[in-house]
């Protein structure tokens, strides 16, 4: 399982908690560490609607650049 390590603000958290409130694509562990499945965050946001103007929400939160799609799963902490 490959795992890439984001560190995020408290703030960045809270958007990405309230952008995206399904729990297969995304859960906050115990320890308040978002997890997300990148595979399901894929699926779901190529069905969203195609804008530039409105970027997937981690990537508009989080930045695009910082993101590697070949890992199974974003930690957020």
């Amino acid at each position: 399982m490959s795992i890439q390590d984001i560190t995020t603000t408290n703030n960045q958290k809270k958007r990405l908690l309230r952008a995206i409130n399904d729990e297969s694509i995304l859960v906050q562990s115990e320890d308040g560490e978002l997890l997300v499945n990148v595979a399901a965050y894929v699926s779901f946001k190529n069905g969203l609607p195609a804008e530039k103007s409105n970027p997937a929400p981690i990537e508009a939160i989080i930045g695009d650049d910082i993101l590697n799609f070949d890992a199974e799963y974003f930690a957020f902490s």
